[in-house]
């Protein structure tokens, strides 16, 4: 039988333990060679010389670092001593491993946390004393002495429960504090959910009050908690990101080109009689010429920069792949205390019962509320101190709710010198009520009883009770939490007052409607989410009723939406629920098991999910979702190191604006791609032509690099800094499993690689054709002509890429640092091609005045053709 489940008697006969003497040291040594340590059990870090050969196993990487041996060995053979081009590959490949580890590594910290939970010492009856035990040496079948403040270390039975009460929301999500009795006993056969049984404590919670005894009955990996680390050592979150597939799938694309590219290479110059040095400085050029090398590094700093921008709304990214997967997300699961709501429990409305009036709390209160509410507040035990002109008050939830309702408009502590407290009967869990008693400046006393409106119903002798029956009724539709407001007077206080004296012949004074109300903001989140194609769900601890009149409020639940239960989801295999879960909106009182399962089920939906959550029962679905998004002013640390975005201020709103910049991050990545296939393409496909038309090696492997890392990469750079467009929350993502060439990105590149090639291949042909200023044509002069026009094309061709519109039409000054990357790498291309020294390095030669006009007019006619064209077809550049 489950623990929850036994009787005192039962428990203690269950694990033979005497509950005034508790366990013996020998008992104890039994108990943890049978049962174990109270630990986790933790899985094994990736070591890094792993971590770098992951790294190395990417295609273009393997591509290149196979470049550089070519490359290594024909400069040996010719024994120039000239390892320049060997060397520039390698580094290239040493900055990409590093950034992939640095951008990848895991952040397995989450079961650490966990762990951090226990260490602390708390007091166990042992051989008939009270010791303080370590929390990690606590066994199965110690008795926990547990007193107000306690953590509790282990799952465990209790068997003496004084007014006692847990807050276990970092388990259960349950935004109050729990009331526990040990006499309660579980009839039906039905699961009861954790914040329900009320029989029991859990690891990881804390004591708010009372005091108790209970038997331990799970330790590490057993407990409640243990089954969280266990989840989350199950949840890897080694899956890749949509972008990642996409760029593995390009990767894979490259490679496939590659090996073609060279097999024809090696059929053309076996074909033209070329020597066999001739055949492998081409292999190497097209090798690098298909390798984007500076892909990795743009679209890591792109990352980068949306993380800073995400920051300044509020987000800590965790994880830089995050913010790519944020541009995709289409379900958000979103918690509901204090993500949604304001994590506040705050007074709503106020009925008083004698002139019958029903009032709505907004940021004033009338005098019907005032004379209620004033009486709510000084039966309370919430304490308020002034730290740094705020306010803080300290107490129960509830309590606290009706101090600041009152301090609206009077202060508690002035009402209290007023009516001081002379006596008090304290909260019992199982009486379900209080009562103060205080002295009248008028003479007298009054005692005021509050508390659940059915155990007061049959104390009231005075009052409309049948209107006070309706009134109850409607809260609790709205999901209020309802306390009835009673109050008795007497004249003279009784020499030995007991609770029935002070509670009898009550007349009742009114209800009290509080609620965790939704932030104000939330509304308009969900219905911005809403229409950038982004579905919100609820997933939440609590009870169906309280989450359905939240959802609702707030726009997440719709006419036609269904709700599901913790134990409602437990009868539906996965089967059921995969065909049924696009029509829950609401999912209450779940489990952390409960939760993996609707993320899971989301994402074999093909829905790229985000999860928000806050307390230890989040993390594991916060490591299963696709992003996971935590909370940094209440959550706990496990949630938040499982998670990959941490907001600062706790607000659902926050999550729209970060995914408007993961959006915004994801356009400048393809943009980025097109930007730098462009080149990369026409680079293959003049080499290819050049060789078909015997033309011999068009570009040296040392040119292609300086291209893609220079007139390129500094460029592409810049890119990263292009401004999110105004619009982009005003369409759906790109589904996850889109090519990434779709969407027209494929047909813009093929017709700026054609261009390009074009251009390039007229270079050529009139360096090695076509005399000007005296110099013969020759093989390097058309060498060195194609280079400058390849590169120069390349540099202009990024403002093309800002925008489906014309050129002219951009603002230049929205992202200056794209203008001063054009002007450095045109600078750094004709330093390169004008002085001797780089000549010889780069293997090119002087050209004359006539040759440089040709690059000028050649350099510009790719984007004059892309600018008319968009004039005259601008669906080919729809995006």
């Amino acid at each position: 039988m489950t623990a929850y489940r036994k009787g005192i008697k039962e428990t203690i006969a269950a694990q033979n333990v005497d509950v005034q003497e508790g366990l013996s040291k020998k008992q104890v040594s039994v108990s943890r060679e049978k049962f174990g340590s109270n630990v986790f059990v933790t899985k094994k870090k990736e070591p890094l010389w792993h971590k770098i050969l992951i790294s190395l196993k990417d295609v273009a990487t393997i591509i290149l670092l196979i470049a550089a041996v070519i490359s290594f060995v024909a400069t040996y053979i010719e024994g120039t001593g000239h390892y320049f081009e060997s060397l520039l590959i390698i580094g290239i490949v040493i900055i990409n491993s590093f950034l992939s580890i640095f951008q990848e590594g895991k952040a397995e910290n989450s079961l650490a946390a966990l762990h951090n939970l226990n260490r602390t010492q708390v007091k166990v009856l042992r051989d008939g004393e009270v010791n303080l035990v370590d929390a990690d040496n606590i066994v199965l079948g110690d008795i926990l002495i547990i007193e107000n403040g306690s953590a509790i270390v282990a799952d465990a039975r209790l068997i003496e429960a004084i007014e006692l009460q847990a807050e276990e929301s970092a388990l259960t999500g349950e935004s109050l504090p729990v009331e526990k009795d040990a006499d309660a006993i579980f009839n039906s056969d039905a699961e009861v959910s954790l914040g329900e049984r009320v029989t029991m404590v859990y690891r990881g919670t804390t004591i708010v009050n009372g005091h108790g005894k209970a038997i331990v009955t799970a330790v590490g990996m057993q407990t409640e908690m243990g089954t969280i680390a266990g989840l989350l050592n199950a949840e890897n979150g080694t899956s890749l990101t949509p972008l990642q597939r996409r760029l593995v799938q390009l990767g894979k694309n490259i490679s496939w080109v590659a090996i073609g590219a060279a097999i024809v290479v090696l059929i053309l110059g076996i074909a033209q009689g070329m020597d066999l040095k001739h055949i492998f400085l081409t292999a190497i050029s097209l090798a690098v010429a298909v390798v984007p090398e500076t892909l990795a590094v743009i679209v890591t700093m792109t990352l980068a920069l949306g993380v800073q921008r995400i920051a300044q709304k509020h987000a800590i990214i965790r994880r830089l792949p995050a913010v790519e997967i944020l541009g995709t997300t289409n379900v958000i699961a979103s918690d509901k205390t204090g993500t949604l709501t304001q994590n506040k429990m705050t007074v709503r409305k106020v009925w008083q019962n004698e002139q019958n009036h029903l009032s709505e709390i907004h940021d004033d209160l009338d005098s019907h509320a005032i004379e209620v509410l004033s009486l709510a507040a000084i039966s309370t035990n919430v304490s308020i101190k002034k730290n740094d002109g705020q306010t803080i008050y300290d107490g129960l939830p509830t309590e606290v709710a009706l101090v600041r309702a009152i301090e609206m408009d009077k202060s508690r502590d002035a009402l209290l010198a007023t009516y001081p407290l002379v006596d008090q009967i304290p909260f019992n869990s199982t009486k379900k009520r209080m009562t103060t008693i205080h002295k009248q400046p008028e003479g007298g006393y009054i005692a005021i009883t509050k508390g659940a409106f059915d155990v007061l119903l049959p104390m009231i002798k005075h009052g409309n009770m049948v209107q006070a029956e309706k009134i109850n009724t409607m809260f609790g539709r709205e999901a209020l939490r309802v306390l009835t407001i009673s109050k008795q007077t007497f004249d003279v206080m009784p020499e030995n007052p007991t609770q029935a004296f002070y509670e009898q012949n009550l007349t009742l004074v009114g209800l009290v409607g509080i609620i965790d109300p939704p932030r104000p903001e939330s509304t308009l989140a969900v219905e911005k989410a809403r229409l950038a194609g982004v579905k919100t769900i609820m997933i939440t601890g609590d009870h169906v009723e309280t989450a359905s009149a939240i959802a609702s409020e707030i726009g997440i639940l719709h006419e036609g939406d269904q709700t599901i239960t913790g134990s409602e989801l437990a009868k539906l295999s996965d089967q059921e629920l995969d065909a049924n879960i696009k029509a829950y909106t609401v999912y209450a009182r779940v489990t952390p098991t409960d939760k993996i399962r609707i993320i899971k089920s989301w994402q074999r939906q093909d829905a790229t999910i985000a999860m928000t959550g806050d307390g230890v029962n989040d993390a594991p679905a916060l490591k299963a979702a696709n992003v996971g998004i935590s909370m940094g002013e209440t959550g706990t640390d496990v949630a938040r190191d499982a998670s990959d975005i941490i907001l600062t201020d706790d607000n659902f709103a926050t999550i729209v604006d970060a995914i408007s910049e993961g959006r915004g991050v994801y356009i400048k990545i393809r943009k980025t791609i097109n930007f730098l296939l462009s080149a990369n393409i026409s680079e293959i496909i003049v080499i290819l032509i050049a060789m078909l038309l015997g033309w011999g090696s068009p570009l040296l492997p040392v040119h292609l690099l300086f291209i893609n890392l220079v007139s390129d990469g500094l460029p592409g750079f810049a890119l990263s800094r292009e401004p999110i467009l105004t619009n982009v929350m005003n369409e759906p993502p790109m589904p996850k499993k889109t090519n990434l060439f779709a969407q027209g990105l494929g047909r813009q590149i093929t017709i700026n690689a054609v261009l390009f090639a074009i251009v390039t291949l007229i270079a050529i042909w009139i360096g090695q054709n076509v005399v000007f200023g005296g110099l013969v044509p020759n093989e390097q002069i058309g060498q060195t002509l194609a280079f400058i026009v390849l590169s120069m094309t390349s540099i202009i061709h990024v403002f093309n890429i800002r925008s489906e519109k014309s050129l002219f039409s951009i603002k230049y000054n929205a992202n200056p640092g794209l203008v001063n990357m054009a002007i450095l790498a045109t600078v750094i291309t004709l330093v390169v091609a004008l002085l001797p020294a780089t000549q010889v390095l780069f293997g090119l030669t002087a050209v004359s005045v006539g040759h440089w006009i040709i690059i000028f007019i050649l350099s510009l006619v790719p984007t004059i053709i892309l600018e008319l064209l968009k004039r005259v077809q601008p669906a080919l550049f729809k995006v």
